[in-house]
């Protein structure tokens, strides 16, 4: 009766959380609809998970962050590699302000769009994850196997669901816009602290997207450097609360939709050093006709995704003055080119 009794609970529990995900069903439909101007994939194992963010101020809790015009915009956009062999992972952000070609796409209200030359978070903001998917995969040839999105309020409840996430500053933050008063040094982010962190632009810094970034993949390092360091992912006490919100949290392809397909996602990412989890933007630079705006370093960007394509290691360094550089062109088997970025274990807070 009492393994009868444990099962029956801990069924409950399995379909309590897969029910909390979202499945992207919409987005399916529509990438299917353009199925063969879709990339292939060349290595089978290997995966392409695309990480959005998006500034929706619908459902609950997002209201608090502006008012809700019943659009929303990719506030943050992540494409995370996993190598075949998941002994590395990559995760690329792209810049929301980068000039791209977004094709013509299904609106919310059925309608299309005509094909643009546009700031990149205009394909989220017009055509939702579908739209985004095939304005990346067109950007880099990359085929994108799955997706992922979350809103401002699932971002705080994953952090508080790990007690707070642990950060270095280098000087202190008084950030108004945010909400954001923090001592310069280790300091722990609750939900709350989190989101103005990595949300915050032009009060931080030198007001920059670049900046923005580094800070998003700084706090995303300390992230997994905190869930590996408490041993989470081994831990059911631990884990439930955290799958909790999480789950609660996610908009996902069909096939991640449930929580078997997230943990057979998971399961290989355990073992992974954080040495070999690496965090970079494209290579890109001022847009010509607009310099508050980005274009790609064309040959660099063509190295990254060709190698991220053929599931073939980069390196990454914090000091490299530019992203120009002449590691040989996409196909040139010479040694590994090394891009403007850094590791989880370079960026966790000591």
């Amino acid at each position: 009766m009492l393994v009868a009794g444990g099962a029956g609970v801990g069924w409950a529990l399995y379909a309590r959380l897969s029910g909390n995900i979202t499945a992207d069903d919409a987005a399916a439909a529509e990438l299917a609809r353009y199925e063969r101007e879709r990339p292939t994939a060349l290595v089978r194992g290997a995966q392409n998970i695309l990480l959005i963010g998006s500034d929706t101020r619908a459902g609950d809790g997002n209201g608090a962050y502006g008012r809700d015009s019943g659009t929303e915009r990719s506030d943050t956009t992540i494409l995370l590699h996993l190598a075949a062999d998941r002994r590395s992972a990559t995760a690329v952000s792209i810049p929301r302000d980068l000039m791209v070609a977004v094709p013509g796409c299904r609106r919310p209200d059925g309608s299309r769009s005509a094909p643009a030359f546009t700031m990149f978070n205009h394909a989220f903001e017009t055509g939702g994850s579908a739209c985004t998917i095939r304005t990346v995969e067109k950007l880099t040839d990359i085929r994108v196997d799955h997706h992922m999105v979350v809103d401002f309020s699932g971002f705080k409840d994953m952090v508080d669901a790990v007690d707070g996430v642990r950060v270095c500053l280098k000087e202190p933050i008084d950030d108004k816009a945010a909400k954001l008063k923090l001592p310069a040094g280790p300091v722990t982010l609750d939900g709350e602290q989190a989101l103005g962190f990595v949300r915050a632009r032009k009060s931080l810094g030198d007001g920059s997207d670049t900046e923005r970034m580094d800070r998003q993949q700084m706090f995303l390092a300390a992230l997994v450097d905190k869930v590996r360091g408490d041993d989470v992912l081994l831990n059911p006490v631990k884990l439930y609360p955290v799958l909790e919100a999480a789950t609660s949290s996610l908009t996902t392809d069909p096939e991640l939709a449930s929580l078997g397909g997230l943990y057979q996602l998971v399961r290989g990412l355990r073992k992974i050093p954080t040495e070999h989890v690496q965090f970079l933007t494209v290579p890109r630079e001022p847009y010509a006709a607009n310099a508050d705006r980005d274009q790609l370093v064309e040959d660099r960007a063509r190295t990254l995704f060709a190698r991220l394509r053929a599931d073939r290691p980069v390196a990454v360094a914090k000091d490299i003055p530019r992203e120009e550089g002449t590691n040989g062109p996409s196909d040139d088997p010479s040694p590994v080119p090394v891009f403007r970025g850094s590791t989880a274990a370079g960026r966790a807070c000591g």
